[in-house]
């Protein structure tokens, strides 16, 4: 079954060595399948259009966005050299208590893997879990 989730990805309409990234359009599609055990795989399916492979806030998609994504890989330098893992996993499941979770544009991922789950909420703890510790693996030393 596939799922009608609103996921952001990329479309690069004509995009080549002469075109600036501003040729990027922002497109809702289908959010494509993923392991619930790799957040490298979740990561580069989900995040990496807007936050980049390195998740420093220059994915493909990030110049048509109104609010520029988050840098990610700096989120332990920007609070005390400490992972905010409290707040990235409530980041990613889309908590409207989190005045930091950035702007609309952002998917609320929580719903989504809710959905691609079937309500299994074991399986949508794991996905957030591997998402979140993914994260944590690419913060700069």
């Amino acid at each position: 079954m596939k799922l009608k989730a609103a996921a952001v990805f990329a479309t690069i309409l004509g995009l080549s060595a002469i075109r600036p990234i501003a040729a990027a359009e922002v497109h809702q599609t289908l959010a494509p399948a993923t392991s619930p055990a790799s957040g490298h795989q979740m990561y580069m399916a989900y995040c990496a259009s807007c936050h980049g492979k390195e998740g420093k806030g220059d994915g493909p998609v990030a110049a048509a966005l109104k609010t520029p994504p988050a840098d990610l890989a700096t989120l332990s330098a920007r609070n005390g050299g400490k992972f905010p893992e409290l707040r990235v996993t409530s980041a990613i499941k889309g908590d409207p208590a989190l005045p930091a979770h950035g702007s609309a544009e952002m998917p609320v991922w929580g719903t989504v893997f809710q959905k691609m789950s079937q309500g299994n909420a074991g399986q949508v703890q794991m996905r957030i879990a591997n998402l979140v510790a993914y994260v944590r693996s690419i913060q700069a030393k």
